[in-house]
């Protein structure tokens, strides 16, 4: 029997992360990720689990990001019951971030059965409940980074370093096929960028059957930059902000985005550099999330704040009330505004930018990536009003940008680590990213003479591949896809609203005499297209939102 890999998620997208290895003593899975982005993204989590979790033996887990980590409650909901190996910090890190996912499940459930009662239809069910995450956080077992474990017959494994966030790791694995020979495998996991406020760069062996490599950032390089000059753009954006008169809103993922943040701005204080009224962090999530940062700060290779003064500044705020929440709504200005999500989908952010963005003085500064369809695309794109908890809100603040904070390797950052875990004797397979920087990627790698194409593969959904130490017996696609590639970078959810806010925007301009003729004229095209088609009904489950921890 050979050993096959199935590519389950994070293939042609950047979410869902998701591998299944068979072998002739068993399986087992490499993360469980949220699918996260349009509609049609979204809905995969909903559709049935494509293996059967009670045949699963072991999983391994890369880091907590929820994209990662966010359908693990989902394997328990279903009857599983395996162990769940990760780093200590990891672990430590889902003590907060699996409950509060399944937390927005609940409450996202009654908020669409409201919506059904009133149709007469039947209630909403969430993804997973609290319950399923609570039995998914008795089956965590820790692993120290460079120390093979061995989690099941026939495979063992070792954990390395990625640099991306606290406890993340790229994890070598060693499986016996059935000529009793070991295939090697690495998954990398999200790889950190080389320059960071915590970590060292990513680490790992060299020379592997098989290698797994993310492609967030293919064909995309940032600004080549040192901590210090990262921390002097924050400076000059801060001082611009609050020389404008209002408040500096920022949309910043709850783990480690945050994290990275506070301390920045606390550097920035101390030093005298500048001068906000207060700081705010103002997320749950984000709270617990920096009480891991603390516990776990001796492992932190570059940070100029002690432990005892890390998040410590006196101006700091971290809230979890509602109440104190909605009180920041009084600070007119002066004051910096963290929130989760970091790509403002969801979570509190969404009320700090719905009463900052009318404000001609105010701020946003977006820190990282920001995917398409999202609400922080939607901003960072131009547009002159955005639909906030079904409201339009006009866009009158100053809109910014900076990139040096993406937890992710970028172009350059991501051919150095794939040289240095050269040679891949079969093959190296480009996950988690988009089809275009994907693209990028292979053709660069193939370029530099690095690898050939035929070795470079770029797996869709639900391909699997038939593994041995002489390379590839077989690829294989699945009878049926369970989304359409084409639906995955952008679908028609996001053009329909991008559609109507500007039909809104162009009948609002229009002079009174022609607003009734465009109408018109757009009703007599739907007529020429003909009758609708009946909508089907709607699936049981509610299709989930982003979680505050959404991966960049």
């Amino acid at each position: 029997m050979t050993v096959t890999l199935h590519f389950h998620g994070a293939a042609g997208t950047v979410t869902g992360s998701c591998y299944r290895v068979v072998h002739p003593a068993g399986q087992f899975l490499v993360d469980c990720g949220l699918f996260q982005g349009n509609k049609s993204v979204r809905d995969l989590n909903l559709k049935p689990t494509p293996f059967d979790p009670k045949s699963v033996d072991f999983l391994l887990l890369t880091h907590a990001h929820i994209d990662h980590a966010g359908l693990l409650p989902k394997l328990y909901a279903e009857g599983w019951r395996g162990p769940m190996w990760m780093t200590e910090p990891t672990a430590g890190l889902l003590e907060y971030l699996l409950p509060d996912g399944a937390g927005i499940q609940e409450s996202e459930a009654e908020r669409e059965t409201r919506k059904r009662s009133r149709r007469g239809e039947e209630p909403a069910k969430p993804l997973y409940t609290m319950a399923d995450a609570e039995e998914a956080l008795q089956h965590r077992r820790t692993c120290a980074y460079g120390a093979w474990i061995e989690p099941g017959p026939g495979v063992r494994a070792r954990y390395w370093n990625a640099g991306h966030i606290i406890g993340s790791a790229s994890i070598e694995v060693e499986v016996i096929d059935s000529d009793g020979k070991p295939v090697r495998l690495m998954f990398s996991g999200d790889i950190g960028p080389d320059e960071k406020v915590f970590y060292n760069e990513p680490e790992g062996p060299s020379g592997f059957d098989y290698i797994l490599c993310e492609s967030t950032y293919g064909g995309r390089d940032r600004a080549d930059y040192t901590l210090v000059e990262r921390r002097e753009a924050l400076k000059l954006e801060i001082q611009e902000a609050m020389r404008r008169g209002g408040n500096l809103v920022i949309p910043a993922f709850a783990v480690e985005r945050s994290q990275e943040l506070l301390h920045d701005i606390g550097v920035l204080i101390r030093n005298g550099e500048i001068d906000p009224k207060l700081v705010v962090l103002d997320s749950p999530l984000a709270s617990k999330v920096t009480s891991v940062y603390r516990k776990y700060a001796s492992m932190f290779e570059d940070t100029e704040l002690a432990a005892d003064e890390l998040f410590n500044d006196p101006r700091f705020r971290i809230i979890e009330a509602v109440e104190d929440s909605k009180a920041l709504n009084a600070i007119k200005g002066g004051a910096i505004i963290l929130s989760a999500s970091g790509m403002a989908d969801a979570g509190r952010i969404k009320h700090h930018l719905r009463n900052n963005l009318i404000r001609s003085n105010a701020t946003v500064l977006f820190v990282g990536y920001q995917a398409p369809g999202t609400l922080g695309q939607i901003i960072l794109s131009g547009a002159k009003e955005v639909r906030i908890h079904g409201t339009l809100v006009p866009v009158r603040a100053t809109v910014r940008s900076m990139g040096n904070y993406s937890a992710h390797a970028d172009h350059s950052e991501l051919m150095d680590w794939i040289a240095e875990r050269l040679p891949a004797h079969g093959a190296l397979f480009l996950t988690h990213g988009e089809d275009e920087e994907r693209h990028a990627l292979r053709d660069a790698l193939v370029a530099a003479g690095q690898l050939g194409g035929d070795q470079v593969i770029l797996p869709q959904l639900d391909d699997y591949f038939e593994l041995d130490t002489a390379g590839i017996k077989a690829a294989k696609a699945p009878p049926a896809r369970r989304v359409d590639p084409a639906q995955m970078p952008s679908d028609w959810h996001n053009a329909f609203s991008d559609f109507t806010i500007r039909l809104s925007q162009r009948l609002h301009d229009l002079p009174d005499s022609d607003k009734l003729a465009l109408m018109l004229d757009l009703q007599a095209r739907l007529s020429d297209l003909g009758a609708a088609p009946s909508p089907k009904g709607r699936p049981t489950p509610v299709t989930p939102v982003e979680t505050q921890a959404f991966d960049e």
